[in-house]
């Protein structure tokens, strides 16, 4: 199995990061990357997905997104090379930024129902491929030094051949922000886990009642890390989800695979950050600068930043 496309979801405005995140797509938003380079959201989530070796990607955009979202990439590219010039440096990024658009292409979620149905969004695109599914809003940063997350999961997917969800052990108290799974380890499985059940969000109580994984830590879980590579099955229960009026999860359709054919789950060395919220945004930030090529610059930064600050209560000297 070979995976050579990706589908970054996107659709959703960021209401917990208002004002910022209320008049553009929440991942317009800039952070500082690990390169020491500011880029928008969606641009880091693409960079992680082409290292992985993605070929070809689709961004899962709200109606009138894709003229911005293109103009927006272009628009860097030429005020890179008008701000520097023949710098070597802005000739590279602008270029990038040009072959990171032609590789990509928008699909338009028409209607706000769900996170299944902006994956449905991208059948025709994905066709009788395995395809690599990234959030939009969240952020990997891996613990090993030449391979990220989205690489660690493409390389074990290819080499399972199945449909593969990255996930994470997770304290019991943060079970209710992620879908959770119940899995089995297989010794036929090449270390991966064998997934049961598939429940989003749930409450503690019914994560001790149903989704209870032996080989883990004394109170965690298994939850989504954020990332899937899903074969072209994943659709069949979506669209059956869409023919009604609701919301469809995705969630739901992993548990309908999990039950009536296989769904196999692998754990990441590496980090999520959810960009979504207002601290969220703050932590992925200092996550970045942390993991990347001016640590030594940011940590020097925090160390003043907390030395100028009064103690709480307090006042100034």
């Amino acid at each position: 199995m070979h995976v050579r496309k990706a589908v970054i979801t996107a659709a959703a405005r960021g209401l917990r990061l208002y004002p910022a995140g209320d008049p553009v797509e929440k991942s317009s938003l800039p952070l500082l990357d690990q390169d020491g380079v500011v880029k928008p959201l969606l641009q880091i989530v693409a960079e992680e997905a082409l290292r992985a070796g993605i070929e070809e990607l689709a961004v899962i955009c709200a109606p009138g997104d894709e003229p911005r979202y293109r103009e927006r990439f272009a628009q860097r590219a030429r005020s890179v090379r008008e701000a520097f010039g023949d710098v070597e440096w802005a000739e590279t990024q602008a270029q990038h930024l040009e072959e990171l658009l032609a590789r990509t292409r928008f699909l338009v979620q028409e209607e706000a129902r769900g996170y299944g149905h902006a994956v449905l969004q991208a059948r025709a695109f994905a066709g009788d491929e395995p395809f690599l599914l990234l959030l939009g809003d969240h952020l990997y940063l891996s613990h090993e030094r030449e391979r990220g997350c989205a690489a660690q999961l493409v390389q074990a997917a290819e080499r399972a051949g199945r449909s593969l969800c990255a996930v994470q052990a997770t304290r019991e108290h943060l079970v209710p922000r992620y879908g959770t799974i119940r899995a089995e380890r297989e010794a036929t499985s090449g270390g991966l886990w064998r997934v049961r059940a598939v429940i989003e969000k749930p409450s503690l109580s019914r994560a001790e009642l149903e989704l209870q994984t032996n080989g883990l830590r004394a109170g965690h879980y298994l939850c989504f890390f954020g990332m899937h590579v899903l074969l072209p099955a994943i659709f069949e229960p979506l669209e059956e989800a869409a023919r009604g009026n609701g919301e469809v999860g995705l969630s739901e359709a992993l548990d309908r695979l999990a039950r009536e054919q296989e769904l196999y789950a692998h754990e990441l060395a590496g980090v999520r950050c959810d960009v979504g919220g207002n601290l969220g945004y703050l932590r992925t930030q200092l996550a970045l600068g942390l993991a990347g090529a001016r640590r030594d610059e940011v940590l020097a930064l925090l160390v003043e930043t907390l030395a100028s600050q009064a103690p709480h209560g307090g006042a100034r000297a």
